[in-house]
């Protein structure tokens, strides 16, 4: 797969059908392997920390889930194949899933959200088998990692701990984990369960997602505020290569 280098961290240049088959082709062969799913916030947290820029870089898939990733792309002469979110890839993966019967385990967010979630995701798409479900408030990585294993393992396992804690218990635990392949999906599940809601379909579209996370919840203006850092190191990425860093 052709992949765009964005400070230091290699995308992949698939379109979220094309990521879906290299999915579930590894999920079929049994082969063990992980998607992760950086935005610009998880860009420059591996900029600061080189064992998850490991960690994300050696992913089977590192797919670009954020328009700002997008932006970096154009501005460094690099080739995507577009924004492919998280939440929209692991719904494609679950219809795919879902046809050959295929075993899913939902790991992360509040007590309950998980069990909801994929109570929804079965009903929406039958033939799904929900292998178990564990929240992410737990102590010990062992229960989650014991949990799995003793529900008798699942083809997928959708990791939502939020970054990078997700991608740090990927690469800690897979080995250990009766499963083929880990996706590191963040809030999705919240959204799944119908606790939370994603922006409507034009501000999506517009990829103004950003935005209406912001007019919802004004609080994250300090988070919004690293995109336009972001876009700024890309630039001087551009113009001075190492030196702009």
């Amino acid at each position: 797969m052709d992949t765009a280098s964005i400070l230091g961290v290699h995308f992949h240049a698939v379109t979220k059908q094309q990521a879906v088959d290299v999915a579930m082709s590894r999920i079929r062969a049994r082969r063990k392997g992980y998607v992760v799913t950086p935005n610009p916030e998880i860009v420059d947290l591996c900029r600061h920390d080189g064992d998850l820029m490991h960690t994300v870089n050696h992913a089977t898939l590192v797919l670009p889930d954020g328009i700002g990733i997008i932006y970096a792309a154009k501005i460094l002469g690099q080739k995507l194949c577009g924004k492919v979110a998280g939440i929209e890839f692991a719904e494609s993966l679950v219809s795919a899933m879902a046809k050959e019967g295929m075993r899913l385990f939902l790991l992360g967010a509040k007590p309950g959200v998980a069990e909801t979630a994929g109570k929804n995701l079965c009903e929406k798409y039958p033939g799904l088998i929900l292998a178990g479900s564990h929240d992410g408030y737990f102590s010990d990585a062992q229960q989650a990692v014991a949990a799995i294993n003793d529900c008798g393992g699942a083809d997928v396992v959708f990791v939502c701990l939020g970054a990078p804690k997700q991608e740090r218990f990927i690469a800690e635990h897979m080995e250990d984990i009766h499963a083929s392949l880990f996706c590191g999906l963040g809030g999705s599940l919240d959204v799944f369960a119908g606790v939370a809601k994603r922006a409507p379909d034009i501000f999506i579209k517009l990829g103004l997602e950003w935005f209406y996370r912001l007019l919802k919840q004004p609080s994250r203006i300090g988070r919004m505020m690293k995109l336009p850092k972001f876009l700024l190191l890309v630039i001087k990425e551009r113009l001075f290569g190492g030196k702009g860093k």
